[in-house]
């Protein structure tokens, strides 16, 4: 009852924390975006209802609700409404302090509460949110459908078995800025502001920049843009050791470049079809303003990149459609479409790499078996010799064993500790068996020598006598 009261709209901890979490992150959302990222399960739940409007009130029920307690608590407020009539929504700065605990986040890095966003219809921010829902693909919990019916269940297990996105809600912040002067929370002039920043080292994308463009810019001003992110990279300052480091590297971590290799973080150019111009003639001419930016070294079967920035460009239509793991990006440089992972990477340099190491490890291989079969031809050799010198049997001639030869080269100061060191065991046992008979006989003779005249004498005496 004191739930209700306090809560007037019947929200749940559930739902009021999704709020916080994406608002957080996107800092202005229609409440159908936070549906769609929060509770995704909530769209197969409802997909039964007649019009597509009745389908979206359905599904965006719990979230509406959770916005209204939050609105009262002094948490989330309207931002204005979209081009399309919804409304918008954004946090506080009461919410933006909720919402730092929600998603464990610094307030420092919260960034602002986005009033006024909707003021001239939002129409970049909802852009910038379709590209994170397009990265992230949220998947339906499939626990909460539990008791619905077999074919919700169904159609949402279908869209749980198709491709991942990259990282959570948490993993991306919007409206970053990249001081080329000044400090993070007190940025200078000639810095960029980021549209996104994803951080994802779990799904394999440790730093990635996106910039969303709805088609109203010039390859001139987006070229200008990309020179401030190059100019932010370049940036150094000391860390709290004391040394030199990228500014970037200070607030994210990436896994240090290889020598000689050791390019900026990837940019991602994401172009939303609704204004006048067209992509498919900015791209290329955006590709020769930045070549001096992304353009790298040619080796003899790859390319290094060492200080370059990877720009990478993509649609909104085919990312939404493919995600992330779809052929729908092109980097700067290349002439072909690649999954996000192979387009911000060096996959060439990659398999130059383990063409190497599989090499070295063949020519390894090698060379300890030719080093094995001279160790083998060399032991060989030394048996041999010391099997020309073992000794042979005067008596039999065989030859001795191993422990016959090496008790019959004991000595004792040079003197030969064997009695019969010419001869193997058995016939060194006969030796001293014939030996031992013949000391037997010997002094059996010369007791019956020292006995005869002993006899003679007592006769010779008897006599006598």
């Amino acid at each position: 009852m004191a739930g209700r009261k306090n809560n007037p709209a019947g929200s749940t901890n559930s739902y009021r924390g999704d709020v916080l979490r994406v608002l957080g992150a996107l800092k202005v959302a229609t409440a159908d975006q936070i549906q769609r990222i929060g509770a995704p399960h909530l769209t197969f739940r409802h997909a039964d209802k007649e019009t597509p409007s009745k389908r979206k009130q359905a599904r965006t029920a719990s979230h509406t609700g959770a916005l209204s307690d939050m609105r009262k608590h002094g948490l989330s407020e309207n931002g204005g409404s979209t081009d399309t009539g919804e409304a918008l929504r954004n946090l506080t700065l009461k919410g933006l302090e909720a919402a730092s605990y929600e998603m464990q986040r610094p307030i420092t890095e919260m960034g602002s509460t986005a009033r006024g966003a909707g003021s001239s219809g939002a129409s970049h921010p909802m852009s910038v949110n379709e590209t994170v829902i397009a990265m992230l693909r949220p998947k339906p919990n499939m626990s909460r459908l539990a008791d619905d019916l077999p074919e919700v269940r169904v159609a949402a297990q279908a869209d749980v078995d198709t491709p991942a996105g990259v990282g959570t809600i948490a993993s991306y912040w919007t409206e970053v800025p990249l001081p080329a002067t000044g400090t993070w929370n007190a940025p200078g002039k000639g810095g960029a502001q980021a549209d996104v920043v994803l951080t994802a080292p779990q799904d394999g994308v440790p730093l990635l920049f996106i910039e969303v463009d709805n088609c109203h810019e010039t390859p001139e001003e987006l070229a200008a843009k990309l020179e401030k992110y190059a100019r932010f990279f370049r940036r150094k300052v000391k860390d709290t050791d004391g040394k030199e480091r990228p500014m970037w590297r200070t607030r994210w971590t990436v896994p240090e470049g290889r020598y000689g290799d050791a390019p900026h973080p990837p940019v991602l150019l994401v172009f939303n079809r609704i204004g006048e111009r067209n992509p498919n003639r900015t791209v290329p001419r955006l590709m020769e303003l930045t070549r001096h930016l992304w353009q790298g070294e040619r080796q003899r079967d790859h390319h290094l990149y060492d200080g370059r920035i990877p720009i990478i460009a993509t649609g909104l239509k085919n990312l939404s459609e493919h995600g992330p793991t779809g052929p729908v990006f092109l980097r700067f440089g290349r002439d072909h479409m690649e999954p996000l992972r192979e387009a911000m990477g060096n996959p060439r340099r990659e398999a130059a790499d383990a063409r190497a190491q599989e090499e070295s490890a063949r020519a390894q291989k090698e060379h300890m078996a030719k080093v094995q079969r001279a160790a083998q031809e060399q032991a060989a050799k030394q048996a041999a010799e010391r099997e020309a010198r073992r000794p042979v049997c005067a008596g039999c001639g065989a030859k001795f064993t191993d422990a016959r030869w090496e008790q019959a080269q004991v000595t004792d100061w040079g003197v030969p500790k064997d009695s019969h060191p010419q001869l193997c065991d058995d016939c060194k046992q006969q030796a001293q068996t014939a030996a031992v008979r013949q000391a037997a006989v010997g002094n059996k003779r010369r007791e019956q020598d020292q006995a005869v005249p002993e006899q003679k004498t007592g006769r010779w005496f008897s006599r006598r006598t």
